[in-house]
């Protein structure tokens, strides 16, 4: 088995495990455990909680002292028995810190993915610019895959879905100790300071103002990303309450009318080396962010009926939107930093948009929506609300344009300067 085809089986159960029940836990959640909007909240908190601190943990242990493929495995492993023990939980409480534990072990591999992809594609003497995005699309696919399995199984609303999860991230973990070695880059490096001794290396990327602008704004598109995640789902649910939309496809099966976002990624994956070349990292990021307005702009006016048009259209778009900045993104991290520190620095990386934006994005949104957005009755102004996050992501493309400096080379460098902890291109 060729390497590009043994790293695309693992970016397609990567993402498989997680699409298995992302999406459709709400469903679970209000359909058929009938528990509360408040408390809801919290369990998409759960991943931004773990992201903050795992990712870079992981990071550091994979750089200095285990194999990232081994580690990558054994978090997987210990992920898919936690999902074995979800439908067993009968409280939301409880719910809460089961769901934290797994997202503990689960939020850490997405960045060991890529670590793990990028160090044996280059051990192969391949181009991570040119051949992991064809790579990672197959991760996408996975998680479209996912989803429709488990609508058309009618697991949307059933303990099930974490069944399908858990087996599928058992497979991964066995899976990944059949892979090429990744040892750790920096063990047989000396120490010469604390920071170093800590494995606390990469956050010195920070003291640049070019990367430290970089990682706020992956933190506020981080929490863009996880008002998809939290409402979208539930936003076509609610239309079930209106008697001319309860029998239409995309109230019924949400989950698929979803899943063309995924679609809409395998095209804008393949599509990222040529704007990377042609455009440059900044104006690619910008594009995703003006993707991002579109995409809760035609939220806001949609409908499943006429405006169903607009929620497809919505759908294709977040293609642009999520795939423009955390791939891009992950390749501009990796060609701005030492080999040495690469993997800390993708947890870093990671930590910014799933861990303190998706915090960000689900504390502030929960409380914005039910202070201004939720009238007595429960019932949510979605069109007001779509809006809004909108208005938040044009202003953070405003921003981004006169504040992110950085120039444009036709190829991403990916040369090391000896005298520094990263390379980075001066504006």
């Amino acid at each position: 088995m060729n390497t590009k085809l043994r790293l695309t089986i693992l970016s397609f159960l990567q993402f498989f495990i997680w699409g298995s029940w992302l999406i459709t836990i709400g469903a679970y959640w209000f359909q058929t455990k009938q528990w509360s909007g408040a408390q809801f909240g919290a369990i998409f908190s759960t991943m931004g909680i773990a992201s903050i601190f795992m990712p870079s943990l992981m990071g550091i242990v994979a750089d200095k002292y285990v194999n990232a493929e081994k580690l990558y495995g054994i978090l997987h492993i210990l992920g898919g028995l936690v999902l074995c023990t979800i439908p067993m939980v009968t409280d939301p409480g409880t719910f809460f810190w089961v769901i934290l534990l797994n997202m503990i072990f689960y939020m850490p591999t997405l960045a060991l993915s890529i670590a793990v992809s990028y160090s044996i594609l280059k051990r192969q003497g391949l181009d991570v610019v040119k051949d992991y995005p064809p790579i990672r699309v197959w991760g996408t696919v996975g998680f479209i895959v996912a989803m429709w399995t488990v609508s058309l199984l009618g697991f949307e609303k059933s303990a099930s879905q974490f069944y399908v999860a858990a087996g599928a991230a058992i497979l991964l973990g066995i899976y990944s100790f059949t892979l090429p070695a990744c040892p750790p880059q920096s063990a047989s490096t000396s120490s010469q300071n604390l920071a170093e001794i800590l494995g606390l290396k990469s956050f010195a990327i920070l003291r640049d103002r070019k990367m430290l602008t970089f990682f706020l704004f992956a933190l506020l598109l981080g929490a863009a990303l996880q008002l998809t995640n939290a409402y979208g789902d539930t936003f076509l649910h609610d239309f079930d309450k209106v008697p001319a939309y309860q029998n239409t496809f995309s109230v019924k099966h949400p989950a698929i009318i979803m899943s063309i976002s995924q679609i809409s990624e395998t095209l804008f994956i393949l599509a990222i080396p040529f704007f990377l070349r042609r455009f440059g990292i900044k104006q690619v990021m910008l594009f995703s962010m003006i993707a991002w307005v579109l995409r809760f702009g035609l939220f806001a006016y949609g409908n499943p009926g006429s405006g169903l048009w607009m929620i497809i259209l919505s759908c294709i778009v977040y293609g642009m939107a999520f795939d423009f900045f955390n791939i891009s993104g992950s390749l501009f991290v990796e060609t701005q930093t030492q080999p040495s520190i690469r993997a800390s620095a993708q947890g870093l990386f990671m930590m910014m948009t799933n861990g303190f934006g998706a915090v960000l994005g689900s504390s502030l949104s929960g409380l914005i929506i039910q202070a201004y957005f939720t009238d007595a009755n429960g019932v949510k102004d979605w069109h007001s609300i779509w809006l809004t996050f909108a208005a938040y992501a044009l202003a953070i493309a405003v921003l981004f344009v006169f504040i992110f400096k950085h120039k444009h080379t036709t190829q991403p460098t990916e040369e090391p300067q000896p005298e520094g902890l990263f390379s980075v291109e001066q504006a």
